[in-house]
Formats: C-alpha cells, structure tokens, sequence
C-alpha cells in the first residue's frame, strides 16, 4: 500500500467548487487544494497538469510512491490533492500528496510537506459541500461496504458500495483503515435503516499513521 507517512497542512477553507475551476496561481502559499485536468509533460519526480486555463507542475518526491508501479504519460486524466507551493524564489508548484489516475482507476501516493518542514497536528471540521467531506476513520465494516468518519464535531457513515473498486478490502493500492485521515468526495444520501448517509464516489487518504 502506497500511503503518505506524515501529516498533511490543510487550509481551513475546503474546496466547494468544481476542482476544475481552481486556479492554483491565485491560491496562497500552504493552502490545501484538491484539481484535475490532462498531463502534459512528465519528468521523473515531477509533471505538468494542464487544468483547462494554464498549467502548473506538481511534485511527487516521496519515496513511499513505487516508481514502477505506473508510469504517468501524456494525457492521462488526473486529480491532483496538495498544498501549493508558492515559495518567494520559486515559481508555484503543487505537492502532491495524491494523484489519482483515471485510466487506471488507481491513486497514487506522496508527502505533501518536505521532510525539513514541520508537522502539524489539527482537527478538521465537517464541511459538507457540494461532494467533500474529511475526517479521520474511526470504524471500519467491509462486510458492510462502509466506514465511519469522525470530523471533529460528529461520525458521519460512508458507503462504498457504488465505488468502482473496494477501498475495504485487501488488495490494490489503497486500503482504508482505522485512523486513516481521508477526503470522501460524493453525494448525501437517505438510507432507510441508517438514516443520512454519505455515498462516496472516490475516497483520498491524506494521513496513514500504519
């Protein structure tokens, strides 16, 4: 399992609008953003994201992200989560802490703080949007299709039946696990025995402490 190792900085104001309308030059430095768009270019530890009005290069350095597991090309479809990167002397970057890649239907993983930076610790809040809740995971059922997030203020039930992979079980590259700090993206829905639960499209580990 491909997961980052450190703690990720994330802004206190979440993403609310489609993640193809951000731009990530107009964003401050260490604000958390979640963007995809078309590879255009790849280099070793890096690759440049044409997000529909510009691009911007996004860095993926860290070693947890097996390099021979995929080779990212040209036109692949993405979706980028991190933290800009706008320091003084440099041009503004994204660093990565999850690519998603959707020929593939597989995320990939990466620190989005340098290892000299230091480590936060924070509770986010819920912020229900029109797709994204965070929190971290404090029970898992795999029979069950679903696993609870705690956001800070309450446990919220996500399902996973209606995703294209289990994030539950134990193959591929991504496994849910209790404590997991994760991003879920899709829809508030009504379950008869449950009450209101979250039907999740995809789910984006920021924080595996395994």
């Amino acid at each position: 399992m491909y997961t980052s190792k450190v703690v990720a900085v994330i802004s206190s104001v979440f993403l609310i609008a489609p993640v193809w309308s951000q731009n990530p030059y107009q964003q401050p430095d260490d604000t958390w953003i979640q963007i995809s768009g078309t590879v255009e270019s790849v280099s070793p530890d890096s690759f440049i994201l044409d997000y529909g009005s510009g691009t911007v290069s996004v860095e993926m350095t860290d070693g947890d992200r097996d390099a021979d597991a995929y080779k990212l090309l040209p036109d692949d479809k993405v979706t980028v989560s991190g933290l800009i990167d706008d320091d003084f002397f440099e041009t503004t970057t994204i660093d990565a802490s999850s690519v998603y890649v959707e020929s593939i239907g597989t995320y990939f993983y990466a620190s989005a703080i340098d290892e000299e930076d230091r480590i936060f610790t924070f509770t986010v809040p819920v912020v229900v949007s029109e797709t994204t809740v965070r929190g971290t995971v404090s029970a898992v059922d795999p029979l069950a299709d679903e696993f609870t997030i705690n956001t800070g203020t309450r446990l919220i039930t996500v399902e996973t039946d209606e995703m294209p992979y289990d994030p539950l079980d134990d193959e591929g590259y991504q496994q849910i696990s209790v404590n997991d700090m994760v991003s879920v993206t899709g829809q508030i829905d009504n379950d008869l025995f449950e009450g209101q639960v979250f039907e999740a499209d995809y789910v984006t580990t920021l924080y595996d402490p395994s």
